[in-house]
C-alpha cells in the first residue's frame, strides 16, 4: 500500500525509564514505507555505547540508525540520539547533534528535540511522550502545541513510569492520552490520513 502524501512529515519520540519496550511496541507495528521520518530520544547511561538501533532494527521493518551529524531527514527511517549527545533537528531539515548544557541534568533532552522539530517542522509535526520518570518533554510539548503540531502521550495504565508522559499531560497541551497499543494506530491514522 502506498500512502498519499503525509499530512505529518515528523514524529517526534521521547522515553526513559520502561522506555525501550514501549518503543519497540510502537515501531514494530509501522510498515516500512510509513510516510514520515522518527526521531526518538530514549535517557540512556551516557558512560555506555547504545545498542538501542540494533535492538530496534530487529522489531521493525524501518530502517533505524543512530543518529550522526548532518544526516538529512528521510521519511521511514527512525533516527536515535546517540548517548550524550542533544538530538536537534535543524530547519534545513538535517539533525545535529550537541553537548551543550544538560537538561534537566539529561542529556539527550526530549525538550530539545520537541522544541527543535518544532520550530522546523511547525504543524506537521507529531510529539510522543512515552513511560519514563521525570518531567522531560512537558516544555517541548507547549512547543509542538504553539506551532500547530499533535502531541501524545502514554496512559498511566500501560506506562511502567508515568512522570514523564504525566507532566506532559498536566500542561494541558496533549491531543491525545492513549495506551500504548493504540499509539502505532494513532500514528498511522495521523501520518496516513486512513
Amino acid at each position: 500500500m502506498n500512502f498519499p502524501k503525509p499530512a505529518y512529515d515528523i514524529v517526534a519520540l521521547a522515553a526513559s525509564a520502561g522506555g525501550l519496550s514501549a518503543i519497540g511496541q510502537i515501531l514494530e507495528n509501522l510498515p516500512a514505507n510509513f510516510p514520515a521520518a522518527i526521531a526518538i530520544v530514549q535517557h540512556l547511561a551516557p558512560q555506555h555505547r547504545s545498542l538501542m538501533a540494533d535492538i530496534l532494527s530487529r522489531k521493525t521493518a524501518l530502517h533505524v540508525k543512530q543518529a550522526e551529524q548532518g544526516d538529512a531527514i528521510d521519511p521511514g527511517t527512525v533516527y536515535i540520539a546517540p548517548p550524550n549527545r542533544h538530538l536537534l533537528v535543524s530547519p534545513d531539515k538535517t539533525l545535529s547533534l550537541t553537548q551543550t548544557a544538560l537538561v534537566h541534568f539529561l542529556r539527550p533532552s526530549a525538550d530539545l528535540l520537541f522544541e527543535s522539530v518544532a520550530a522546523s517542522y511547525k504543524d506537521r509535526a507529531i510529539a510522543v511522550v512515552l513511560s519514563g520518570t521525570g518531567n522531560d518533554g512537558a516544555i517541548g510539548v507547549q512547543a509542538i502545541h504553539k506551532m500547530g503540531g499533535i502531541a501524545i502521550a502514554q496512559d498511566k495504565e500501560t506506562s511502567e513510569f508515568f512522570g514523564m508522559p504525566s507532566a506532559a499531560i498536566q500542561t494541558g497541551l496533549v491531543d491525545f492520552v492513549l495506551p500504548l497499543p493504540q499509539i502505532t494506530d494513532a500514528l498511522m491514522s495521523l501520518v496516513c490520513m486512513f
